[in-house]
């Protein structure tokens, strides 16, 4: 197991989709080259991305490759990797993301700033909840993703507002809460979607907090990592979410409507220009 560097230890799962896979890659090496990375590549079918993650980890010795021969599925692959961590936080990053300056050490306070923090997830273009500049849509992925970062930290000093769920494709969980309550519920949720909301809940459950981490960006492409092994959001997944906690929907449609991140929005897209 590679060294702990003090940062989160960011978690990969990779499942084909070689193109957004590249981006992703080639934006850690550009932004968080001393991050440790655990890679767990689950079983890709395009012969291309085993070689490609392979030498991408050995270019650094703070990554590690988690070669599976068996798909697991997004669930499995993730408690996989957190599993590899040891003792660290994590990000939980999909690999269909562009990371930007500054984006792990953000998270990496935010996570630190209260012991009551159990998930932060940055702005995104693309994350629903936490999407920017315009609410709960998926927004294009922008020219200079470093530009729209640079905005964000540039509008005032964090503070962290509380989220009713963490947004999957970038997800940061202290180890206080996976120490507390687990990792991702595999057996409801195995093949995908629905375990980042489970598990958020579990956290307020618990006492805990989900926050924006309002001085991070990260972009997301959306649909793409694991995209050829049919997963998506749909009928199921909620299904199997409502079935263990029956007022999700109530308690997010109540947050949407009252919107309360509008005005730190509004400070972001005004610091854009």
């Amino acid at each position: 197991m590679i060294a702990s560097t003090g940062l989160p230890t960011v978690v990969l799962p990779v499942h084909d989709a070689i193109d957004c896979l590249r981006g992703c890659l080639a934006s850690i090496d550009a932004h968080s080259p001393e991050a440790r990375v655990v890679v767990v590549d689950d079983a890709s079918a395009d012969p291309a991305v085993r070689p490609l993650l392979v030498d991408w980890c050995a270019a650094s010795p703070g990554r590690e490759l988690v070669p599976l021969d068996h798909n697991l599925g997004f669930v499995g692959a993730a408690n996989l990797g957190a599993e590899r961590a040891g003792g660290d936080d994590i990000v939980l990053l999909n690999s269909d993301t562009l990371v930007t300056p500054g984006w792990l050490q953000a998270l990496a306070r935010c996570l630190a700033s209260d012991p009551a923090i159990g998930s932060a997830t940055p702005w995104s273009n693309n994350g629903e909840i936490v999407s920017i500049p315009v609410f709960c849509q998926a927004n294009p992925v922008p020219a200079d993703p470093a530009r729209v970062a640079a905005a964000i930290a540039a509008a005032g000093e964090p503070v962290y507002p509380k989220l009713p769920t963490a947004v999957g494709f970038c997800m940061a969980i202290s180890r206080r809460a996976i120490d507390r309550l687990g990792l991702f519920d595999a057996d409801t949720f195995g093949r995908g979607y629905g375990e980042e909301n489970d598990f958020s809940l579990r956290v307020t459950a618990a006492g805990m907090r989900n926050v924006l981490c309002d001085d991070a960006y990260v972009a997301h492409v959306g649909g793409q990592s694991f995209g050829a092994v049919g997963l998506a959001p749909g009928e199921d997944s909620m299904r199997r979410l409502l079935g263990k906690h029956p007022g999700y929907l109530d308690l997010v449609t109540a947050w949407i409507a009252a919107d309360p991140l509008a005005g730190r929005r509004a400070e972001v897209v005004a610091a854009l220009g």
